[in-house]
């Protein structure tokens, strides 16, 4: 389970803050982003997660890439992870792609010599030009994102988290994405990944999920998920 206090509203006087005292309404309430959600992802699986917004698809990614601990429950990582779940997260904007490179890798548990000896791989692929050595607050979203991939997928990971901010980029750099997700996938890595594309969870998932309102309601073949989730998207929220 994982909950959130959620603030209503905050008073905008001293008055209205002593009348919420003595009607004894505080004003936050606690909000379950996932209630009762279990499952397992196995070696060498791609897992699609799928959902209309807020249904908790975000926070299950999170919870395994450590972000959260869980209200309740508990959650068993094993392997190197590589975390693409927020743009931008991670990143110093005020500092260089180039020395956001090596941060992140420090971040994710790998010497200067490993990081500096992926370097020119990593540039390449994101394709950033001489823009590798502006501070990255000047970058674009889509800038943003090519990076970040470029960054998890190249230090290559037994396990990639992916959220939905593969949408960001262009058309060739999602080919590009795509094409090495697919090259992860023969060489037996984990993924999970939220995503709103029915066709990216068809042709790139093994498995998917569906979340609503925090609870777990399909769970299985894609082609299966997906027929659900095309009936749920077209009812009322």
């Amino acid at each position: 389970m994982q909950r959130y206090r959620v603030i209503r509203e905050r008073p905008d006087s001293l008055r209205e803050a002593f009348t919420k005292i003595f009607r004894r309404d505080s004003g936050v309430r606690d909000f379950e982003a996932l209630r009762g959600v279990s499952f397992t992802v196995q070696d060498g699986e791609v897992l699609g997660l799928m959902g209309r917004n807020g249904s908790g698809k975000s926070t299950a990614l999170k919870i395994i890439a450590g972000v959260f601990e869980p209200t309740s429950g508990r959650v068993e990582v094993l392997g190197k992870v590589a975390p693409m779940i927020e743009l931008g997260a991670g990143f110093h904007h005020d500092l260089t792609g180039r020395e956001n490179i090596m941060i992140n890798g420090l971040m994710l548990g790998f010497s200067r010599k490993e990081i500096m000896a992926k370097e020119d791989a990593i540039i390449d692929f994101a394709g950033l030009g001489e823009f590798i050595d502006s501070p990255v607050k000047q970058y674009s979203s889509g800038m943003f994102m090519r990076l970040a991939f470029s960054i998890a997928t190249e230090i290559d990971p037994e396990i990639l988290l992916i959220d939905e901010i593969l949408s960001v980029g262009d058309a060739e750099f999602q080919e590009k994405c795509n094409a090495r997700i697919n090259d992860f996938r023969h060489r037996g890595k984990t993924i999970a990944f939220v995503s709103h594309s029915t066709a990216a969870v068809s042709a790139l998932c093994d498995r998917a999920i569906l979340l609503d309102h925090g609870k777990l309601l399909a769970d299985g073949l894609p082609k299966q998920v997906l027929d659900q989730y095309d009936s749920l998207v077209h009812q009322p929220a």
